[in-house]
């Protein structure tokens, strides 16, 4: 998500998107962005979406892997 888009969020408390304040807040950024339309369309996410998301979050520790080993 870039940045956060006030008017499309008041224009949909005023256009019939009825949450309590608890449904609201327990919503995930990704939930309320597709709630309010936006990212419809977008192309799924491809290797170089992948790789840019590997380098802002690399792993800090070795896990343990699937097979147990």
């Amino acid at each position: 998500m870039s940045g956060f888009n006030w008017p499309v969020l008041m224009r949909a408390g005023m256009t019939g998107l009825r949450l309590t304040p608890d449904q609201f807040w327990r919503l995930t950024p990704a939930e309320l962005q597709l709630m309010l339309g936006q990212g419809v369309g977008t192309t799924a996410m491809n290797r170089a979406g992948l790789d840019a998301l590997l380098a802002a979050y690399p792993d800090t520790t070795q896990g343990e892997r699937d097979d147990g080993s």
